[in-house]
């Protein structure tokens, strides 16, 4: 295998992506995945292992970068609604997925489980990814929506531990670990970077690096998933990256440049239109039970907490997005024989479709409009002056 070329055709379609994002005004994520859905039925372009680990370097950076940009005070002022929000849109279509895949779609418990589990996700990286094309991630509905999105994905992910995880030594030593290094963190970090920082080798960037792939690899070794601690280190360095935005920036910059499109576009590829056709009516079903049990959950509390009908719709589509985690506990099902290839095909295809079309239906139609974007660009402005 020429390791160049290959190289180079991921690229040259991260490229076309781009460009076709541009002149269609649609997110640069979605249209990835579409290439990535082409690549694959026409192209047969497979990921290879340094694609998959650029693929998966991409989906931590991307959610640690997610938890970085919420701001703590409006985390604080907002957590009741976050912590609703995210709640019971992972309870609603968690229940509401396995209910069906179980008494309906004839699973057994076990494949049940899997697909509620996998189908209760949110995108934070889909999430975040769309919110900085548009400046809403600089806004307090869109810090609200990141903060909603990693309560749901951390139900789904203690969800899979609770029904499936094996807990041993490996598990306490990272528990214990995450929770050292949130607690040094915050302490070091602003010293290091007095020390270090703003030199031509950005030491900085490699230091934050260092950390999650670290964390990463401790909870690979636990049997957990390296994005969850990526959120948390995220979370509690945001203080100092409210400050530093000019680092923020950079590794911005970095992952979207290199990183997302592989990740992106291989999710594009897990998707086969002949597996798609041969299950498309259970596919069109399941879909269409996440989409209306988030519906169910999280609308009704956007009209609790009186925000407009346009955020409340695009809070509720952005919500029904699916992507890492929803993957991540398929692929789960599938190497533990708790569901079948066919039944990890229908999975994974509902899961990336939900990212996909709810996206594009929030964007099209449901975009924030008014003072939400003037603060948005309010915010992004002395940003870039301080650069």
């Amino acid at each position: 295998m020429n390791t160049w070329l290959v190289a180079s055709v991921w690229l040259g379609l991260a490229l076309v992506a781009g460009i076709i994002s541009i002149r269609t005004g649609i997110s640069v994520a979605m249209v990835e995945i579409l290439v990535g859905v082409l690549a694959d039925n026409f192209l047969h372009l497979q990921p290879n292992e340094w694609g998959n680990f650029l693929a998966g370097l991409g989906a931590i950076v991307l959610t640690f970068l997610a938890g970085a940009e919420v701001d703590p005070a409006v985390l604080k002022k907002n957590l009741k609604e976050s912590l609703a929000l995210g709640t019971v849109s992972f309870l609603f279509p968690f229940l509401a997925a396995f209910a069906y895949s179980y008494y309906l779609a004839r699973w057994d418990l076990q494949a049940a489980l899997i697909a509620g589990i996998a189908l209760s996700t949110t995108s934070v990286a889909i999430v975040y990814a769309v919110m900085v094309e548009t400046g809403i991630n600089a806004t307090e509905l869109g810090q609200l929506i990141l903060a909603g999105c990693f309560i749901t994905d951390l139900g789904t992910v203690l969800a899979l531990g609770v029904a499936f995880a094996h807990y041993d030594y490996w598990m306490l030593f990272f528990i214990l670990a995450t929770l050292f290094i949130l607690f040094l963190l915050p302490r070091l970090t602003p010293m290091f970077q007095r020390i270090f920082g703003g030199k031509i080798s950005q030491t900085e960037v490699k230091y934050t690096l260092f950390f999650l792939l670290l964390l990463g690899g401790l909870a690979t070794k636990a049997g957990s998933e390296a994005v969850l601690p990526a959120y948390l280190l995220g979370l509690c360095l945001a203080d100092f990256f409210q400050r530093e935005r000019e680092l923020l920036f950079r590794m911005r910059a970095a992952a979207f440049a290199l990183l997302t499109p592989f990740y992106f576009l291989k999710a594009g590829i897990y998707i086969s239109l002949p597996a798609l056709w041969s299950s498309l009516a259970l596919i069109i079903i399941l879909l269409l039970v996440k989409v209306a049990a988030k519906f169910i959950g999280v609308w009704p509390l956007t009209r609790l907490f009186r925000w407009e009908v346009r955020e409340g719709m695009y809070t509720t589509l952005l919500m029904s997005t699916g992507l890492t985690f929803g993957t991540i506990s398929s692929l789960y099902g599938l190497t533990h024989r708790l569901i079948n290839q066919q039944q990890y095909s229908v999975l994974v295809t509902v899961v990336i479709l939900s990212g996909v079309i709810p996206t594009l239906i929030a964007q099209a139609f449901f975009y924030p409009k008014g003072t939400k974007e003037k603060e948005a660009v309010s915010k992004a402005i002395p940003a870039k002056e301080e650069r």
